[in-house]
């Protein structure tokens, strides 16, 4: 073991909308032994989310004051009372935003790395993490996108949205369309990753630069903010169509939006589906996902798309900043050098 110290993120304060620096603290305490059944984690990448800012608010299912924060993280076990799990393991488990954390096998979707050869240790945080799995069951499950289709996804630039538009290309999607919040951005999604077209919500209304990015419309959105995003694209979507909700970022922060788009009953008119997307109810797909990607993570046809900050002291600054559109792709923290 080479520290004696754990520190963690706690959380301090509700935000009052944009959450302050000054909400959070870092804390040291003894770095914890293992219990029977249980294993010690050093922490090396951490994931900053989206949803981590409802949590904040309190409530049932939120995140409680001064006491650690929760999220995603990758680990290597460096003491194991856990007969699963031995020393030099990688795990995935829940107890980031923290150097190190106890963990078990099995419990709160802690599980054993695979370790493809090839793959860098960012993926399993972004394209074979959550983020991936979301855009996965997005596209395979609740949307079930088929080749030939036309997809647009908001907030493309984005952990989720870049794993979309990997995912949906490699499904036979005829067309990939983004939204972003910068022009950078937009050139990004076109140039980099291979969107058909792209735009700056900024620029005008979403609507109106949907339907010049697709004017013969389109089949299935993945949304990820909400809002004006979710009525342009069903104005923009064809009969039949499938728009899978994944989050709402334009709600977040006390952001004012409208509690209903003013088309929705357009849902009605087309004969629309929309449903919601939570990757809890699809972990059962971790190996199916893992086994379609790593392929093309091997060849480099994907990428892990990644924004990493380095520093465990810089977590608070890496959500902050992912909340204010800061990264392309997945926000993450490496948590030592």
């Amino acid at each position: 073991m080479t520290t004696h110290t754990a520190r963690a993120v706690h959380q301090i304060a509700r935000p009052d909308g944009f959450p302050a620096a000054s909400d959070f603290a870092y804390v040291s305490s003894p770095v914890p032994e293992p219990q029977p059944g249980t294993a010690l984690v050093e922490n090396l990448l951490l994931s900053v989310d989206p949803y981590h800012r409802g949590l904040m608010d309190g409530g049932e299912g939120g995140f409680a004051l001064n006491t650690p924060l929760e999220g995603r993280s990758v680990g290597r076990v460096i003491a194991s009372r856990d007969p699963g799990l031995r020393v030099g393991d990688l795990v995935f488990h829940r107890e980031g935003w923290r150097t190190h954390a106890l963990v078990s096998l099995g419990r709160d979707g802690t599980r054993k790395l695979r370790g493809h050869a090839g793959v860098p240790l960012e993926a399993y945080l972004s394209i074979l993490g959550g983020t991936g799995l979301t855009a996965y069951a997005a596209l395979t499950r609740t949307a079930a996108l088929r080749e030939g289709e036309d997809l647009f996804v908001s907030a493309a630039a984005g952990g989720v949205g870049t794993a979309t538009g990997h995912i949906a290309r490699l499904l036979g999607a005829r067309r990939i369309i983004g939204s972003a919040g910068s022009a950078a951005k937009a050139a990004h999604l076109t140039d980099v990753l291979g969107f058909d077209a792209a735009f700056d919500y900024h620029d005008g209304p979403v609507g109106e630069q949907l339907a010049k990015a697709a004017p013969e419309g389109i089949d299935v959105y993945v949304d990820n903010v909400g809002g004006e995003h979710l009525e342009g694209a069903i104005g923009a979507l064809r009969e039949f169509g499938r728009i899978a909700w994944v989050g709402a970022v334009s709600t977040y922060n006390g952001d004012r939006s409208p509690a209903a788009p003013r088309n929705l009953f357009e849902v009605v008119h087309k004969s629309l589906r929309l449903e919601g997307v939570l990757v809890r109810h699809h972990t059962n797909l971790q190996g199916e996902l893992e086994d379609y990607l790593v392929p093309h993570l091997r060849s480099g046809r994907i990428g892990t798309d990644t924004t990493v900050v380095q520093g465990f002291e810089h977590t608070v600054d890496a959500f902050r900043g992912m909340l204010r559109g800061e990264n392309t792709g997945k926000m993450l923290v490496r948590v030592g050098s």
